[in-house]
């Protein structure tokens, strides 16, 4: 893992750094956990904060759930970020490895039926890794709405996670499902745009999500090579968000479907 504080000072202003040095100091990383290239942490601040880490050769990207909206990394992850520096922590992939190769295939697959019943976030992922039918917008724009209704007070102050459905359109990418994929990221830019009137804090995390999810829409429309009339329809959806009242999001839509349409005439 590749990261010394001098990268650190280059992600994050000069206040932020300072900050994330003290929370450090302050013990503030509840948890912190690596699984091979990938690290996961729990900061405390005014609530408790997901910090999650990928690295990639001499890159990493990095995720934090909380409201920070200013430029570069927030303190969490400047903090989680110092501590690995200071020094990588155990690698818990490969004692999973070590015992995987040692495990029967039924007792394996009943590990895996249990923890699937269980946990309906890993079932999701799982069948989008594995399975052949997946959800329509409605259902995720459903579970959405709920994410929202659960952080509201009345209204959105915080950032809220919407990682898990990045992840799932990835995994369908990932397998060349592409109209799938698509589904998810309709899903995420349809209802935060609809939910954004809820919205009173934390605006350039929700921005962000909005664009990562139309590029990827874009992307998988562009793969699937459609014709005329199914780039009309793929492009009708865009074009739609971009008349919505209030036209809060309006103008990023619109950028997004005029480069839709200048990618599909090259």
């Amino acid at each position: 893992m590749n990261v010394d504080e001098e990268a650190i000072r280059k992600r994050s202003t000069d206040a932020v750094f300072e900050r994330g040095e003290t929370y450090r100091k302050e013990g503030r990383i509840q948890r912190l956990d690596r699984f091979d290239d990938l690290v996961t942490a729990a900061v405390s601040g005014s609530k408790l904060y997901d910090v999650t880490i990928e690295f990639g050769g001499r890159n990493f990207s990095t995720n934090c759930t909380c409201p920070y909206d200013g430029s570069g990394d927030c303190k969490h992850v400047v903090a989680v970020l110092l501590d690995i520096a200071a020094g990588p922590p155990d690698d818990e992939s490969e004692g999973v490895e070590g015992v995987l190769e040692d495990v029967s295939a039924d007792d394996l697959g009943g590990f895996v039926r249990d923890a699937l019943a269980e946990d309906p976030e890993l079932r999701e992922q799982f069948l989008a890794q594995f399975g052949d039918d997946h959800k329509s917008v409605g259902e995720y724009r459903e579970e959405i709405a709920h994410l929202f209704e659960q952080h509201a007070d009345p209204g959105v102050y915080d950032a809220i996670d919407f990682s898990r459905f990045f992840e799932i359109a990835e995994q369908y990418r990932d397998r060349d499902r592409y109209l799938a994929a698509a589904t998810v990221y309709r899903a995420v830019f349809e209802e935060v745009d609809e939910k954004s009137n809820w919205i009173d804090g934390a605006y350039d995390h929700y921005a962000k999500i909005i664009q990562r999810a139309i590029d990827g829409y874009a992307d998988c429309v562009l793969a699937t090579d459609p014709s005329p009339e199914e780039f009309d329809t793929y492009a009708g959806v865009l074009e739609a968000r971009a008349s919505t009242e209030p036209p809060i999001n309006n103008e990023q839509f619109r950028r997004e479907l005029d480069d839709l349409e200048e990618r599909y005439d090259e």
